[in-house]
């Protein structure tokens, strides 16, 4: 197990990372427990004194008041014992007489002072046995508290503990799947909200060594973030902007003419939806006899050419004026399907042909050669027309779809990733043949949907796929994606999220054509200066250079919510949150993560995944405590080697 702290956790090449995760395996302890206070605080000596005092006042005045009839009476048997003795003395008594009366009378009186005696001795006891008691009460408080001191020491020792292991603790865990997948698909999300995404799954590609290829139809310019990280790696990626750029762009040029008869017939089908697959193959037989008359190396142009002169559109001397066809040419073409009934179907499709094809009949006539760039990018103008735009797309993802078929496969799986944005712009056949290319040479793949149309649905997560889920605004899209996740999942949503979402800006101004400059000779090459993908966000991406603002934030942002996967949670959910899906041998996960790549530069993020800390933890931790200051930590094992962002250029 490697070491999943920030300092020593690396990118992994077999990982594809698409965010973080918020968890506190550690919950918040609270307050530390109260100190416990004496009751009554220790009195001074001289209150002491003067409450013995009090108190001797107190039992004094209780034992005269029960006193009192004795002393009455012991005064009255006093006065008897004096009035013997005067009457005796005066003679009217006689002495015997007065000697009986004065025994009986002093004795009497003997008696009551002694009980008057005992009554004082009895008070000076009480007031003994009460000081002696208070003294024990005193010296029984004093023990009480000395344990509930010794228990609150030992409980804030505990507390101590928990507290540090939960501040120093990870928060966001890396969200990866395995490149044992085939694809991944994205549903749902807005323009931030996919650039976040694609800057941080084609930033981790490129710092892993891999190469990456974006075709952006959204007309977004979402992968602006992502070109200027790549810039700041070292390498210069290459964009074209379409149409501007299609007389530099020569993909599909080296095709053979029977692959290229396929892709042109795709790109036709773009404005027929519910086109056949008889309807294509008979436009894919009329280019295929028109590319063999033309010979090897045909251009759009030629074919466009060609295609007027057998839908009989114009004037064909034009074109032979120009060189785009030759006379021969012009001959053989309009003896191609002969003469008969199936001839007006023949002209109607190739007009139809034609009037498609024409949008791409610069396609590579200034082509220039380029320098080796891991990272590509092809990006549709918004200003040019939404038609115009899908055609183009169409092209270049068919393009490719057959420059991957016939391509040997990858000895490393993702290690040329493609990311297509906007992909339900495309026709469902030609994702179906994409998604299959990719397979078979290993290439990744990821597609991004803005909606969830029928045929979306029926290939969302279709084969060895992983779904991701980000904010869906249409209701029944939503209902789609709750099912298909399941509503039964309680999901934790960090508050930074959910903060740093609702100030996230939208994209401003689009790409900047780096074709052009090639061509000029005005590009300057850039040398790379770093390896530290969390510095390179920092320094290069709208989202890194907020990051000192977002991180004040996380450190008094440390709440949460949860809550269910549920139609209206997902119609709300923040701009950079994406709910990832994907199957394991132990069951089907999912896991919510926040695509923001500034987060990266978090002290308490790391790469590795919430699995594979708690492991680490339970390992370092068996009984829910730490170890031991003077016990070694236990060896994790030597972190994973550094994955050298200009390794493979």
């Amino acid at each position: 197990m490697a070491d999943v702290h920030p300092e020593h956790a690396q990118l992994q090449a077999d990982r594809i990372y698409l965010g973080w995760q918020y968890v506190l395996l550690h919950p918040d302890p609270g307050p530390p427990p109260k100190r416990p206070s004496p009751i009554d605080e220790p009195a001074p000596a001289a209150e002491t004194e003067a409450v013995d005092a009090e108190l001797l006042r107190r039992e004094k005045l209780q034992e005269d008041m029960l006193n009192r009839p004795v002393r009455v009476f012991r005064t009255f048997m006093l006065f008897l014992t004096l009035l013997f003795i005067g009457l005796a003395i005066a003679g009217y008594l006689d002495w015997r007489f007065a000697l009986i009366g004065l025994v009986a009378a002093g004795g009497v009186a003997a008696i009551c002072s002694y009980a008057l005696v005992q009554g004082d001795r009895a008070v000076r006891y009480r007031v003994h046995e009460q000081r002696a008691r208070d003294e024990r009460q005193r010296e029984e408080r004093d023990k009480e508290l000395f344990r509930a001191q010794e228990e609150h020491a030992q409980r804030y020792r505990e507390w101590q503990e928990v507290k540090d292991r939960h501040d120093r603790q990870l928060s966001w865990y890396a969200v990866a799947v395995p490149d044992e997948i085939d694809r991944i698909d994205v549903a749902g999300g807005t323009l931030p909200g996919w650039s976040a995404l694609i800057t941080l799954l084609g930033a981790t590609r490129l710092y892993s060594g891999g190469h990456l290829t974006v075709l952006d139809l959204s007309e977004g310019a979402i992968a602006k973030d992502l070109i200027e990280l790549a810039r700041r790696g070292g390498d210069e990626p290459l964009v074209w902007v379409l149409p501007v750029d299609l007389p530099r762009l020569d993909l599909g040029a080296t095709l053979k003419p029977e692959a290229f008869a396929d892709v042109l017939a795709h790109v036709v089908s773009v404005s027929e939806e519910h086109r056949t697959t008889r309807d294509l193959s008979f436009d894919n037989a009329i280019l295929e006899r028109v590319l063999e008359v033309l010979g090897e190396n045909a251009t759009i142009n030629q074919v466009t050419a060609a295609l007027r002169a057998l839908a009989q559109v114009g004037d064909p001397r034009d074109d032979l004026r120009f060189g785009l066809i030759t006379a021969a040419q012009l001959e053989r073409i309009g003896t191609l399907f002969g003469r008969g009934v199936s001839d007006r179907v023949v002209i109607e499709r190739a007009w139809a042909l034609e009037s498609q094809l024409r949008k791409l009949e610069t396609l590579g006539t200034q082509a220039v050669r380029l320098p080796p760039a891991r990272l590509r990018v092809v990006s549709m103008d918004r200003q040019a027309g939404v038609f115009g735009n899908r055609v183009l797309g169409t092209y270049v993802a068919t393009a490719l779809t057959h420059i991957l078929r016939q391509s040997a496969a990858s000895d490393r799986p993702w290690y040329h990733t493609i990311i297509v944005a906007g992909a339900d712009k495309l026709r469902g056949d030609v994702l179906d043949r994409l998604m299959d290319a990719c397979e078979t040479s290993r290439t990744g793949l990821v597609l991004t949907y803005r909606s969830l149309t029928p045929a979306v649905r029926e290939r969302l997560g279709r084969g060895h796929a992983a779904v991701a889920f980000m904010r869906l605004g249409n209701a029944e899209d939503a209902r789609v994606a709750s099912e298909h996740v399941g509503t039964e999942h309680r999901l934790e949503l960090a508050q930074l999220t959910e903060t740093i979402s609702a100030a996230t800006p939208g994209l401003d101004g689009g790409y900047t054509s780096t074709i052009s400059q090639v061509e000029e000779g005005t590009e300057e090459r850039g040398e790379s200066r770093t390896d530290d993908l969390a510095e390179d966000i920092t320094e290069s991406t709208e989202w890194g250079r907020s990051a000192t603002k977002i991180g004040e934030k996380e450190r008094v942002l440390q709440r949460s919510r949860e809550f269910l996967v549920e139609p209206h949670q997902l119609q709300q959910l923040p701009t950079t949150s994406v709910i990832v899906t994907d199957a394991t041998a132990e069951g089907r996960r999912v896991r919510l993560a926040d695509a923001n790549p500034a987060i990266l530069t978090f002290p308490k993020t790391t790469l590795g995944e919430l699995e594979d800390v708690r492991e680490a933890v339970l390992a370092v931790e068996p009984n829910g405590h730490g170890p031991a200051d003077d016990e070694p930590p236990p060896n994790l094992g030597p972190p994973p080697p550094r994955l050298d962002w200009r390794k493979d250029r």
